[in-house]
């Protein structure tokens, strides 16, 4: 085991690094200049090579990345072009909200999925199971922004049930907080709810034909109840997997989510740096958003191992 996360931590960094590279280079092939978005379309009197060259723009890109991942190492993700603050205060301020949404939006489709594998396997080829198809197929296909803004337009506008927009943080009052981060959640929840389901359905209608399922129905098990003591646990490892790589979906889903709610996460941060150029701050966010998705599929890894102790991940020893 401790083979194994030396190894995947040795990857994690390798990754992280060359992320840091691809990103620093593409954010510079977007069009516009983050000098000129921040001093306006009419710079009188503006020294704008001399604003270039107090944020180090001036120099060959080279040398702005080697300056740029110094400071990383050290802890400084740079200072905003836009605003002069520090970029790593801005994602700490801006990170929980993000946190807390990944996690209420992850958990609303694990509430969602589940059930629903769980009652579509129990009744394979009857209407149900053809219905809760359809249903995972919608889910599936529906574009996050447009779930968001119909979500908006039902549960807000509509039905006047929960707040459009706004955030208020959970120590002020935590009732409010759900109401306001309920909705962005749902709509990122409802996709990974179908994701999981169709994934869950799967693994199970295979546990369902192995010997051990059938010894527990035919000394007497319900199917219920071998579904609920036997057959879940061991249909929920490529579950895991799916849901590991659906950390990352959630992550890159509340970068418009957060601007359409107006939640301010990080991936509102993210949005804003990108509409002004703000290189700092996109090479902080994505870095940051990196890490989280690669450590995020490590701790499933890991989790395998609890849900079935079979599986070894310290790989097969010499001479094996």
């Amino acid at each position: 085991m401790f083979q194994y996360l030396v190894r995947r931590l040795i990857a994690a960094l390798l990754v992280l690094l060359g992320i840091s590279v691809f990103t620093f280079g593409l954010v510079r092939f977007i069009p516009g200049d983050p000098i000129q978005l921040m001093i306006g379309p009419d710079p009188v009197g503006a020294d704008i090579e001399g604003i270039r060259a107090l944020y180090g723009l001036d120099r060959p890109w080279p040398v702005q990345y080697f300056e740029w991942f110094t400071q990383v190492l050290q802890g400084n993700l740079g200072m905003s072009i836009r605003n002069r603050i520090p970029v790593g205060e801005s994602i700490l301020l801006r990170l929980p909200v993000t946190l807390e949404l990944t996690f209420v939006s992850f958990f609303l489709g694990l509430l969602i999925g589940v059930p629903l594998a769980i009652i579509a396997a129990s009744n394979r080829g009857t209407w149900l199971d053809a219905g809760m198809g359809v249903l995972s197929l919608l889910g599936i296909s529906m574009p996050g922004f447009w779930l968001a803004t119909l979500l908006m337009l039902l549960l807000s506008l509509q039905w006047r049930l929960l707040p459009s927009i706004g955030y208020t943080n959970f120590t002020q009052d935590p009732i409010d907080n759900l109401r306001h981060i309920f909705m962005p959640a749902l709509g990122l929840a409802l996709p990974l709810g179908a994701t999981i389901m169709r994934f869950m359905r799967s693994s199970l209608l295979e546990v369902f034909g192995t010997d051990y399922i059938r010894t527990a129905r035919a000394k007497g098990l319900s199917t219920t109840a071998a579904t609920l003591r036997h057959a879940v646990r061991n249909a929920l490892i490529p579950v895991v997997t799916v849901a590991g790589i659906q950390i990352g979906r959630l992550l890159g889903g509340a970068v418009i989510v957060e601007q359409i709610f107006a939640l301010p996460g990080l991936g509102r941060y993210t949005f804003d740096g990108i509409l002004t150029r703000d290189y700092p701050v996109v090479q902080g966010t994505v870095l940051v958003f990196t890490a989280i998705f690669i450590f995020t599929n490590l701790f499933v890894d890991v989790l395998y191992g609890v849900i079935d102790p079979r599986i070894k991940l310290a790989g097969p020893k010499r001479g094996e």
